[in-house]
């Protein structure tokens, strides 16, 4: 479902991404760690199609990000901690409005509003205009309009930065309930309890490298530590250290 091959960018002098490669299946919720600055964002515009790579492949649901950046497009929904919503429309206008952009029709926009409604709980929000929501309100807004299509690849980056503590249950929630065959979630965070969770296996990128990738137990056996986040420092630790001149 995804498939990365010596992916590199470059801004100039600077590499933001050096020599990535890893691979991501059908069903399973794989996480993208790493703090802020790792190139955890840049990796996913690329496969979003919203930057181009400055060398290396990237397939995302079969499809190349350069050769057939349409069909790539109408695969994935996009999730990040900042999107907006329009403030004079109500849920259900928002959605209405989206599904056009994907070339549903009345009847399959009605029944796939009315799922996602009852799965992620959208109560009133359907009918209430965006500048009433609450932050969670407007997070469930907006991940409805990511998954309206029913894509193949969902990409959720720092989905739950800024929530409360009930918008980020209900967030890491459908995460575990997102699990389908055919279908790919990709949770990048630098929350390792969020990974911990939700995640299948996890790849680890810092300083623009992918330290590692696995499943969570290969991870803390690696790394010779009883959790993720003690993982993680050991891991990038041993990477800097085996880095320095």
């Amino acid at each position: 479902m995804l498939d990365i091959q010596n992916l590199s960018k470059r801004y100039g002098p600077f590499e933001a991404l050096r020599g990535v490669t890893l691979q991501a299946q059908a069903g399973e919720v794989f996480g993208l760690l790493g703090p802020n600055g790792a190139g955890k964002t840049t990796l996913l515009r690329i496969l979003a199609t919203l930057l181009a790579p400055s060398s290396g492949q990237v397939r995302v649901a079969g499809y190349d990000v350069q050769q057939d950046p349409e069909a790539v497009r109408r695969n994935i929904g996009v999730v990040n901690g900042g999107m907006g919503l329009p403030a004079r429309l109500t849920g259900r206008e928002i959605l209405e409005s989206f599904a056009g952009f994907y070339g549903m029709n009345r009847a399959e926009t009605r029944a796939r509003t009315t799922e996602l409604a009852e799965r992620l709980d959208l109560g009133r929000a359907l009918n209430v205009r965006a500048s009433e929501y609450s932050t969670g309100m407007r997070q469930k807004v907006v991940i409805a309009r990511a998954v309206l299509h029913d894509p193949a690849v969902l990409i959720l980056d720092e989905a739950a930065s800024g929530l409360d503590i009930f918008a980020r249950r209900a967030l890491l929630d459908w995460v575990n309930a997102s699990r389908q065959p055919g279908k790919l979630t990709l949770y990048s965070t630098h929350v390792m309890s969020e990974a911990e969770e939700v995640c299948d296996r996890v790849a680890i990128v810092h300083r623009g490298e992918l330290v590692t990738a696995g499943t969570l137990p290969e991870i803390l056996s690696q790394a010779g530590q009883s959790n993720l986040e003690r993982a993680f420092f050991a891991l990038v630790q041993q990477r800097e250290a085996a880095c320095a001149p």
